[in-house]
């Protein structure tokens, strides 16, 4: 397996971090407060994977290509 490389800088991982743990949190809250779960399981998969590319430094859309201003 190839070791991914570090494509975002620390501002990108900033508002990835960020993002994630709001995604996380209200995924959190439709699961367990509402009856949108099977939104907010979405959400938690989605904020879950946004913690993990803070965390590692690597952004999923950038190594497709993709350009983001953060």
């Amino acid at each position: 397996m190839k070791k991914w490389t570090c494509n975002i800088g620390i501002g990108g991982r900033i508002f990835r971090g960020v993002l994630g743990a709001a995604m996380l949190a209200t995924g959190l809250y439709l699961i367990l407060k509402t009856d949108y779960a099977f939104w907010g399981c979405g959400l938690c998969t989605l904020g879950a994977f946004g913690i993990f590319e803070a965390i590692v430094g690597w952004c999923a859309l950038r190594a497709m290509g993709v350009k983001s201003p953060f």
